[in-house]
């Protein structure tokens, strides 16, 4: 083999070395960049455990991990939660807005204070969105466990958290089952609209009265 040809080889294995490597960095950015921001976020929800709308103190920290839209979301279920408030000025009177005593970023119940999470697998979705997987454990029983579904976009160049699916226990997504649903029920945009004349049969059957799921877990 001549000087030149081994040269040539030589070149060519380099640069389809390269373009390999260039590749499995790409798919492996692919699923990397997403749970970080995924991970981030829990590290601080874990140490926090915000139960509603975070107040301006925990909101200062999560901002900078959620979408544009998600914190337009709860700038408005936090009016909705005012107007609420001016139309039953009585201090003594229960709250009927059920996301007070959710933990928003992970589920509602035993599961609004999860102490620790465990971030899986990434997938691509059709819309250009990514779903992370996170695996929550609970407070007060090591045993209890569930999953969740964050959905993360690509918004002015940086990916961000918009959305939280309460996942089924086999694992499911249910488009009532959400962060951004349940933000949302009994207002309307800023204002308190309640729950309209089936209150009492929302009250048994854990509906909004228009037939959607209001807790989170079924």
């Amino acid at each position: 083999m001549n000087l030149t040809r081994t040269i040539l080889i030589m070149q060519l294995a380099t640069a389809l070395g390269f373009g390999q490597a260039g590749y499995q960095n790409k798919r492996h950015n692919f699923a990397r960049e997403p749970a970080v921001l995924v991970r981030n976020l829990y590290d601080e929800v874990v140490i926090r455990r915000p139960l509603g709308i975070p107040d301006d103190a925990d909101l200062k920290v999560f901002a900078p991990y959620l979408s544009k839209l998600l914190l337009r979301r709860l700038d408005l279920s936090a009016a909705c939660e005012s107007d609420w408030e001016r139309q039953h000025p009585d201090p003594h009177l229960k709250s009927e807005i059920g996301w007070q005593e959710l933990g928003i970023f992970s589920g509602d119940n035993e599961e609004a204070s999860p102490r620790e999470f465990h971030v899986g697998g990434v997938q691509s979705e059709r819309n250009g969105t990514y779903r992370v997987d996170v695996k929550l454990t609970g407070e007060d029983s090591p045993r209890l466990s569930w999953r969740i579904a964050v959905i993360v976009v690509r918004e002015t160049g940086h990916l961000v958290v918009d959305d939280v699916f309460y996942l089924d226990d086999d694992g499911a997504r249910n488009a009532n089952a959400r962060l951004s649903r349940c933000l949302s029920i009994g207002c309307n945009g800023p204002r308190w609209v309640g729950y309209g004349k089936r209150r009492k049969s929302f009250e048994k059957s854990g509906t909004d009265g228009s037939g959607a799921n209001f807790s989170v877990r079924r």
